[in-house]
């Protein structure tokens, strides 16, 4: 007998809780926030000074028109990448269990590729390649935060002034790896900044205050090997950048953004195995792409 054709329907409910999705655990969208465009494919905007340039656009009374100077604009051409995985559910499993397998399924889906997605965005956002050599710093000896004699409130200014000088304006957001705040929030130049302070304990709050950025995140997750060996995602880097946020379009100068077709991702049931088993599967066609290198700053080898 022939094989049993599949059966597909794409699940409404299923996929406004996809698009309701967040894992807290990834923190990616702080560099490269979600942006959807209409097609697969196209040139987007790379940002350069100019982005950042803020222009004169006061007319006196009866004054000339004030003319914004046309520079050459720099594209990249973007082609989206389509990502999916499913879950499989046997209908006898389905039938006997108290939850609903649909929805559990469609969690552990999203939780895998949320997690592909956050090394993804990790090895964009820590290639030193990607940066200009004023963009960049690689710690070592006495300058790693590891280490007693270092200060690492001089170290977070100096990169704070690169981007400022290379792009025009300051960076509105942080990401460290876990073992870096934690190395950070015990560390003494920190700590004798808040010795008077009712908590005494550095919260990311207080972080913000003393490095002087708006936005702070901490990435956590971790990833494993095929032999099951634990690593860090984020490991001992420090990225500091100016994003858009909020941002609705791709055209708004930013450090990255990650460009997904509108209306995905998309979650299907399709079954398999003669109609026993259903598969929740969760579909995205999107990719992270940074297009502002200017607008960012990266710490390489901050801990010992």
């Amino acid at each position: 007998m022939g094989r049993a054709a599949e059966l597909r329907i794409v699940d409404p409910v299923l996929t406004n809780l996809a698009w309701g999705y967040k894992n807290a655990a990834m923190v990616a969208s702080a560099l490269f926030p979600r942006v959807g465009i209409d097609k697969e494919a196209g040139k987007i905007p790379v940002f350069g000074k100019e982005a950042f340039k803020e222009y004169n656009t006061y007319r006196a009374l009866r004054g000339n028109s004030n003319i914004m100077p046309v520079e050459a604009r720099t594209t990249i051409p973007v082609v989206l990448d389509e990502y999916d995985l499913a879950y499989p559910i046997d209908r006898r499993e389905k039938s006997d269990s108290t939850f609903d397998e649909q929805k559990i399924g469609l969690k552990i889906v999203q939780d895998a590729m949320a997690l592909r997605h956050e090394i993804a965005c990790a090895l964009i956002a820590c290639t030193a390649g990607s940066y200009a050599t004023a963009n960049k710093v690689t710690l070592s000896g006495t300058t790693q935060f590891s280490h007693i004699s270092s200060v690492p409130i001089t170290v977070i200014e100096t990169a704070k002034t690169a981007v400022s000088a290379s792009c025009g304006i300051k960076p509105n957001t942080m990401l460290m790896g876990g073992a870096v705040y934690d190395c950070l929030a015990q560390h003494s130049t920190l700590m004798e900044r808040i010795k008077y302070s009712m908590k005494g304990v550095l919260t990311i709050d207080l972080m913000k205050e003393i490095f002087g950025i708006p936005n702070i995140v901490v990435g956590d997750a971790l990833k494993s090997s095929d032999a099951g060996v634990l690593s860090k995602v984020w490991s001992d880097f420090v990225v500091l950048a100016y994003v858009a946020v909020g941002s609705e379009s791709e055209f708004e100068p930013s450090y990255g953004y990650d460009l997904f077709k509108k209306g995905y991702p998309q979650t299907d049931v399709y079954t398999a195995q003669g109609g026993k088993v259903d598969n929740v599967r969760n579909t995205d066609i999107h990719k992270p792409v940074m297009v502002g290198a200017t607008a960012g700053y990266l710490i390489s080898d901050a801990l010992a």
